[in-house]
């Protein structure tokens, strides 16, 4: 018999759909602004088994577009508190966390698992492209969300094969490291065609070097972890 809370799926797909759901396991990587809400979809929708990989903590500047994010806990990790809000939702859910920033050796070792899909919501080129290509390697599926910094308009977000994607400066940067890779397409890419204003780019100075911040609205990167669960849960059903 199917759980109260999940009558109103079950309407809409079917009984056998919400069976393959919680048979799923899904590898969410990056729990920021678009990641949390992908992940917070899939468990909703019923996904059995949740694998979640972030190493950073809430800091003030993500309240303004992270689901994660309150005054009351800066500071905090937020795979824990991803995983808290999850297993309130779904109590049954079954949930491997790893606290850390996944690179080269750990990302092998991590797709080593038989995942059913994986969402890639990393920030940072180099550990996004190296997800993607181990990924692609193992014959996974995957989403990837591209860049929704600078972004405002919702309508100009679209769904293509990497290989199509256009207007996307981090799409662009991705399809040339990936070429370099004898990797040309074979994943899902969300991302928006509207053009990013320069006015809304600062260039910073860090210890690591010279970065880049874009400015962001509250709604954009929620979008684009909405359309990344969808592209999962539509493939999964």
């Amino acid at each position: 018999m199917v759980p109260d809370w999940q009558i109103r799926t079950e309407l809409l797909l079917g009984e056998a759909s919400l069976k393959r759901f919680a048979e799923s396991h899904v590898l969410v990587a990056g729990l920021g602004g678009v990641g949390a809400y992908a992940a917070e979809q899939l468990a909703r929708a019923g996904i059995g088994k949740l694998t979640l990989v972030d190493g950073d903590t809430i800091q003030p500047s993500n309240r303004n577009r992270q689901l994660l994010a309150l005054t009351s806990n800066e500071g905090q990790d937020k795979t824990l508190l991803m995983a808290e809000r999850l297993r309130a939702i779904n109590p049954e859910l079954e949930l491997r966390l790893v606290q850390d920033f996944i690179k080269d050796e750990k990302i092998k070792s991590l797709l080593e698992e038989p995942f059913d899909y994986i969402i890639d919501a990393i920030d940072s080129l180099t550990p996004k492209v190296c997800l993607l290509s181990h990924a692609l390697k193992k014959g996974h599926k995957i989403v990837s969300s591209m860049g929704a910094g600078g972004k405002l308009d919702p309508t100009q977000i679209a769904i293509a094969d990497i290989s199509k994607t256009q207007h996307c400066r981090l799409a662009f940067y991705i399809r040339k490291k990936l070429r370099k890779l004898g990797i040309d397409e074979g994943f899902t890419a969300i991302y928006s065609t509207e053009p990013v204003e320069k006015s809304t780019i600062v260039k910073l100075k860090t210890e690591e070097g010279k970065r880049t911040t874009v400015g962001t609205i509250s709604y954009m990167p929620a979008i684009f972890g909405c359309y990344c669960a969808s592209v999962v849960l539509r493939n999964l059903k």
